[in-house]
């Protein structure tokens, strides 16, 4: 895993994905080497650079220009980006635009969840999986409402983590914002 102190950031982009839920996501999404993979609302490119470690292909997508330049500068630092491709563009609109997906990651939807997995979905290869991380409630609810009607099979962890900080007569352990990983898969 990247730590999360190797990244390039940028104020007006999300990101990245803290690395011990970066590490989870790539758990449930069990890559081989061979998938093809799209990291929807990409921001810094945690995701994207994980992918692009350990899957064929990688669409890297997001709205904001700023968050494509800013995965392009952290694919450069890391020496990876062979395997990606950078789309500025909607997330529906791009996913209709791409071949089809052995694996789906969403990490920024801008309020449109469900019309995302619902397109996402139609790309998906037999047995593609479709991974949402969120922050919000209404996410979580929104996402397991769509894969249920899609008849997904899908689960769905929540995940609080502290990261020890020394102090002089101690360590201290601070939290992150709790986050929840929602996945789906076709069965």
């Amino acid at each position: 895993m990247i730590p999360d102190e190797d990244f390039i950031k940028d104020d007006r982009v999300p990101g990245p994905t803290k690395e011990e839920i970066r590490c989870l996501v790539l758990c449930k999404a069990d890559p081989n080497g061979g998938e093809t993979v799209a990291d929807v609302g990409c921001g810094t490119g945690g995701f994207t650079l994980e992918f692009a470690k350990r899957a064929n292909r990688v669409y890297a997508i997001d709205k904001n220009p700023q968050a494509i330049k800013i995965t392009r500068e952290n694919l450069i630092k890391h020496g990876l980006g062979e395997n990606v491709e950078l789309i500025n563009d909607d997330a529906e609109e791009a996913l209709k635009e791409i071949g089809d997906l052995d694996i789906i990651v969403i990490g920024g939807s801008g309020g449109r969840l469900s019309k995302i997995i619902k397109v996402g979905a139609r790309k998906l290869k037999g047995h593609g999986r479709i991974i949402v991380t969120s922050i919000l409630l209404e996410t979580k609810i929104e996402a397991i409402q769509t894969f249920k009607k899609l008849g997904f099979e899908y689960g769905i962890i929540d995940v609080n983590i502290a990261r020890g900080h020394p102090l002089e007569r101690g360590t201290m352990m601070l939290a992150n914002n709790p986050i929840s990983i929602i996945w789906g898969r076709q069965r």
